[in-house]
């Protein structure tokens, strides 16, 4: 019965703390463009910090769906990303102008 319950807890600790690593992986980041390459799907921050669209990311822009050819220098931009193979892959990026 003991050992039942600590193989319970042991699983409970495993669970949570892949849920917490998760949490901490994401991030966001708000700034201006300083340029954006269609080729390669990045987005650079004035801040120096480039971002990788990744093939699924959502573009909005004033509230309205965008792409990235929509995307201009010295506007205001907001990026959920993750590090993933040490590049900053985005899911989702929102524009104001």
């Amino acid at each position: 019965m003991e050992e039942e319950m600590m193989k319970k807890i042991t699983g409970l600790a495993l669970a949570l703390m892949f849920v917490f690593v998760g949490v901490a992986m994401a991030a966001e980041m708000e700034g201006m463009i300083k340029s954006v390459n269609t080729e390669t799907k990045e987005v650079s921050f004035d801040n120096g910090t480039v971002i990788v669209l990744d093939e699924s990311a959502t573009i909005t822009i004033e509230g309205s769906e965008g792409k990235l050819d929509d995307l201009r220098e010295g506007a205001k931009i907001k990026a959920s990303y993750a590090e993933k193979d040490g590049k900053n892959v985005a899911d989702k990026v929102e524009v104001s102008k």
